[in-house]
């Protein structure tokens, strides 16, 4: 595809996301390409990175556009991204509409006139501006934050705050997770090496490897013999936490499409047994066919239904019950920017009530002396601390165990990557998605 062939294509996959403001951006983007086979894989990435690099920086050409009082259509939305994000003269970016087969239509006399418009401001303010941030802006746009998230960032992050929202602007890197119950890391990484991919141990988990940017991995033998998972390393630790060992009986309450699931039962060797439950029947499928690619036999399913009485005949059978609860996301923004678009504080406000019934679920599940691991990827403390301690408020049998305690009973040695009570991680402060994780051992 020529240049401009792929700028129209990223136009087009914009007014797609556009056209679905509620649906996740990948899924849409899958079915975009799905319809587009004979898109190559270089044409493809590169029309992605296009599309995600508006939707990453979204709230700040939406501002520079509103300024200009221009409607931020995806015509015009890429025509910034090209003058304010990348630098180039408005002349340039008109090359970059020439009409004609396969090509964006040229921009017309207003939208070539509100270019110029941008141009002219960006030029006069040159001295203020550092790339798309211009002193004008609220706090939350110079930020590149919903202004719903802004009081929970600064409780979790405080000083930090301008660093850790400026990681995650940046695409995050591809993490894969060693399937023990095929080889070690260091097969993995040896058999992605033979194809062609270079990678390097994560920092924490002792199943992690890195490469700095997506590649398609599923495609590699590794991957298709089940060597291999793609997992981010916080996620990893999560399942770390877990202290999953070989012979207990283990439930995953919100399994999905099971990744922690497969890492639970690559500590367990698959001895003991581990029940993956769900509300969404599609994903439990995926992940029956994940199970089989990884060779994990000690995994059941369940599918929660209304009026669904399975928890309770189960109460007190279990040694460790995973909560991967779900969440706002808001630390995986940096690998979902659509997220922060889509996601309000009435979203916040529904799954807060919904962790809350999920835990106390939870809670009825674990045995004397077992253990309930909550973890979300958010880095709001109402999610977070907040929910545990409603929980302890609720559920006085329980405690946390501290971090570097659980770390150590997870056959860790150093230190974890965080301390006190509870695991937080943040792309800033660690190099991987924001995650927290509380591990609450029961003593009666």
């Amino acid at each position: 595809m020529t240049p401009a062939a792929r700028l129209a294509a990223a136009i087009e996959l914009l007014e797609a996301l556009e056209a679905q403001p509620r649906r996740p951006a990948d899924a849409i983007a899958n079915d975009f390409f799905r319809a587009r086979r004979f898109i190559g894989g270089g044409d493809r990435r590169a029309i992605a990175d296009r599309a995600w690099g508006v939707v990453r920086q979204r709230m700040r050409l939406d501002w520079w556009l509103a300024w200009a009082k221009c409607r931020p259509t995806a015509r015009m939305l890429v025509a910034a991204e090209l003058l304010l994000v990348e630098g180039q003269e408005v002349e340039s970016v008109l090359r970059a509409f020439p009409g004609g087969q396969y090509a964006a239509e040229p921009l017309n006399v207003l939208e070539e006139r509100l270019l110029r418009t941008l141009a002219h401001h960006r030029g006069t303010a040159a001295e203020v501006v550092t790339g798309l941030v211009h002193p004008d802006m609220p706090e939350e746009v110079r930020l590149n934050l919903p202004a719903w998230v802004l009081p929970g960032f600064r409780a979790r992050f405080g000083d930090r705050l301008a660093e850790e929202a400026a990681a995650m602007e940046h695409a995050a890197p591809l993490d894969l997770r060693a399937n023990l119950l095929k080889g070690t890391r260091e097969d993995a990484a040896a058999a992605l090496a033979a194809e062609g991919y270079e990678c390097e141990p994560t920092r924490w988990s002792p199943w992690g490897l890195r490469l700095p940017s997506r590649r398609p991995v599923t495609a590699t033998k590794a991957f298709t013999d089940g060597l291999i998972e793609v997992q981010d390393e916080g996620s990893q630790l999560i399942a770390l936490l877990t202290d999953a060992r070989p012979g207990l009986r283990v439930a995953d309450l919100c399994a999905g499409a099971g990744g922690k699931t497969l890492a639970l039962a690559a500590t367990m060797r698959n001895k003991g047994r581990i029940t993956a439950c769900d509300v969404n029947a599609p994903r439990l499928e995926g992940a029956v066919r994940r199970f089989r690619r990884a060779g994990v036999d000690n995994a059941e399913r369940h599918l929660f239904e209304p009026g669904d009485r399975w928890a309770k005949r189960r109460a007190g059978q279990f040694d460790r019950v995973l909560v991967d609860a779900p969440c706002t996301g808001t630390g995986t923004w940096r690998r979902n920017p659509d997220a922060r678009l889509r996601t309000g504080s009435q979203d916040l406000a529904e799954l807060r009530a919904k962790q809350r019934e999920i835990l106390d679920i939870a809670a009825e599940l674990v045995r004397a002396e077992g253990r309930l691991v909550y973890a979300t990827c958010s880095l709001l403390p109402e999610e977070d601390e907040d929910q545990v301690s409603g929980f302890l408020d609720r559920h006085t049998g329980f405690a946390p165990l501290p971090m570097a305690e659980a770390w150590a009973a997870a056959g860790m040695n150093g230190d974890a990557p965080a301390g006190g009570k509870y695991l937080v991680t943040s792309p800033a402060q660690h190099g991987t998605d924001g995650f927290f994780a509380a591990v609450l051992q029961r003593r009666s």
